[in-house]
C-alpha cells in the first residue's frame, strides 16, 4: 500500500504520542519520518542513567484498560510477560488500608467485592464506597456538567476516610492534579475503562524494566525495520506550508517536503514551531509536577508489596524496584501534583522522604545515596471543563498529537498513545478514501 500512497509524513517528537503515530504510518507501508530534537526518545517516560542503574524520569503505572499501549508495545515485539508485572488491582495504604479486586469475580463485582472486604475502613465507610460505584454505573459514568472531584464526592456524601484512602490517591495517580481542582469527568472516564468492562482492565501493570527499554527503545526499533526514519538530536527549526503540503527545516539537514506533518511536541513549545503557519487553536494550561526521590538502601532490604501508598506525608506511593526489575535495595518515591513539597530544596526533601520512610518502614537502615528528578511541567492541570486543541487542526494535513489534545483521558501514557494512533489513522483513511 505505502508504494501506491506516495506520500511522506513528518512526525515532529518522539514522546509516546510522536512514538504511536511513526509506528502505526509505518505499520501500513507509509513512508514516516520521526524528528526528535533531544538525544532520547521517550518524552516524559524514558529512562534515566544514573551510577550505573536504568531509572525513569518518573515511574508509570499502566493498567489492563490501557489497550493501545499494550497493542503498541505487542507491535514493538515486546513480550508482556517478561517487560510488566500484571496484578489484580490492589491499593495498599501503609498501616492504615487494604483493597484487593476479586479476581474470581466479573466485573464490576471484582471491584466491589474488594470494596466490601476492604481493610481500615469501617462498614459504613465501604458500603458508602459501593454506593458511588453503583451511582457512577448508573450514570453510565457521564455528568451532565463537569465539575471539581472534590464537589462531586461531597455531594454524594462520600466520607472523609473513604476520600483519604482511595478516591483521592486514585485522583492524584491518575490525573495528577489535586482532587480540588481535578476534573470530576475525566476521573470518571478513566474508572469507566478500568472497572466497569472487563477484569483484566483494572489490572496494575508494573514496568519490570526503564520506560525507554519498554517503550522508546522498540518503538523506535520497530518503526526502522518497517522503512521509517528515526532522527534523534534533530531539531525543526521551520515549518511552512508549501502548497498542497508542508516544507520543514531542520538543524542537520536541507529542508524537506512531506505531505503530511504530525505535531507531538508539547504545548508550550507549539507556538515557536508553527509560527510560520496560520495560527491553530490552541489552549492556555497550568502545569503540574512529579517529583521521584529514589534512595538505594542495602540490597537486603525488600518491602512487602512492589508498590506500597502513605498519607500524612510528602511520599505518596513507594515503588520496590528490587521486586520489580531487579535493582535490590532501590526505592522509587513518587510526589505527584503541586502542593507543599515544591518550597523544599531538593536536598531537603530527600531528606523529608528518607525520615518519613523511616516511620511507615521501621526496619528499614539509612540509604546509602539518594537521587532526586524534579519533572516541573510534567502534565497539564486536569481541570473541569478545560477546553484542549482539537486534533484535527484548520490546516489540511496538519494534526496536533499529545496527552494534552481533546480526549476522554488526562496526561497519561495512555492517552498520548491513542492520539498519536488517532492521527495515523486519519491520514490513513485520507490516503485511502475507498
Amino acid at each position: 500500500m505505502g508504494a501506491e500512497l506516495k506520500s511522506q509524513v513528518a512526525v515532529i517528537g518522539g514522546g509516546c504520542a510522536g512514538l504511536a503515530a511513526a509506528s502505526r504510518l509505518a505499520e501500513m507501508g507509509i513512508v514516516v519520518t520521526l524528528y526528535e530534537s533531544s538525544p532520547h526518545l521517550g518524552g516524559r517516560a524514558r529512562g534515566v542513567q544514573y551510577k550505573g542503574l536504568a531509572l525513569d524520569n518518573g515511574p508509570h503505572i499502566l493498567l489492563g484498560a490501557y489497550s493501545e499501549t499494550l497493542r503498541l508495545l505487542k507491535l514493538a515485539g515486546v513480550t508482556e510477560e517478561k517487560a510488566l508485572l500484571r496484578m489484580p488491582l490492589q491499593l495498599t495504604i501503609q498501616n492504615e488500608f487494604s483493597l484487593r479486586a476479586m479476581p474470581c469475580l466479573p466485573a464490576p463485582l471484582h471491584i466491589l467485592a474488594g470494596l466490601l472486604t476492604a481493610k481500615g475502613l469501617s462498614i459504613g465507610e465501604r458500603l458508602a464506597a459501593i454506593r458511588f460505584m453503583v451511582w457512577m454505573s448508573l450514570a453510565k459514568f457521564k455528568l451532565t456538567q463537569d465539575e471539581t472531584l472534590q464537589n462531586l464526592l461531597r455531594q454524594k456524601a462520600q466520607p472523609k476516610r473513604v476520600i483519604k484512602l482511595l478516591w483521592e490517591p486514585l485522583c492524584v495517580a491518575a490525573l495528577n492534579t489535586p482532587i480540588q481542582i481535578a476534573s470530576a469527568q475525566v476521573y470518571l472516564n478513566v474508572l469507566r475503562d478500568s472497572f466497569s468492562k472487563a477484569k483484566l482492565d483494572s489490572d496494575m501493570l508494573l514496568p519490570r524494566c526503564d520506560l525507554s527499554t519498554l517503550i522508546a527503545d522498540p518503538v523506535a526499533a520497530y518503526i526502522q525495520r518497517a522503512g521509517g526514519s528515526v532522527l534523534i538530536n534533530t531539531t525543526v527549526s521551520g515549518l511552512r506550508q508549501d502548497g498542497d503540503g508542508f516544507l520543514l527545516a531542520c538543524d542537520k539537514a536541507q529542508s524537506k517536503r512531506f505531505s503530511h506533518v504530525i505535531i507531538a511536541v508539547s504545548p508550550f513549545r507549539l507556538d515557536k514551531l508553527t509560527e510560520q503557519l496560520p495560527k491553530l487553536t490552541g489552549a492556555t494550561y497550568s502545569y503540574q509536577p512529579i517529583y521521584t526521590v529514589y534512595l538505594q538502601y542495602p540490597e537486603s532490604v525488600k518491602l512487602a508489596h512492589p508498590m506500597i501508598g502513605l498519607t500524612k506525608s510528602y511520599s505518596q506511593w513507594v515503588f520496590d524496584r528490587g521486586l520489580l526489575c531487579g535493582q535490590h535495595g532501590m526505592l522509587g518515591v513518587v510526589i505527584s501534583a503541586e502542593g507543599p513539597h515544591q518550597k523544599l530544596t531538593q536536598e531537603d526533601l530527600a531528606l523529608a522522604v528518607i525520615k518519613e520512610l523511616s516511620g511507615a518502614f521501621p526496619n528499614l537502615p539509612a540509604p546509602l545515596w539518594h537521587k532526586v528528578i524534579a519533572e516541573k511541567r510534567a502534565t497539564f492541570s486536569c481541570t473541569p471543563d478545560l477546553q484542549r486543541p482539537p486534533q484535527l487542526t484548520a490546516i489540511t494535513g496538519l494534526y496536533l498529537v499529545g496527552d494534552y489534545v481533546a480526549g476522554d483521558y488526562p496526561a497519561t501514557i495512555e492517552g498520548a498513545v491513542r492520539s498519536g494512533v488517532s492521527a495515523a489513522n486519519h491520514i490513513i483513511a485520507s490516503l485511502n478514501p475507498h
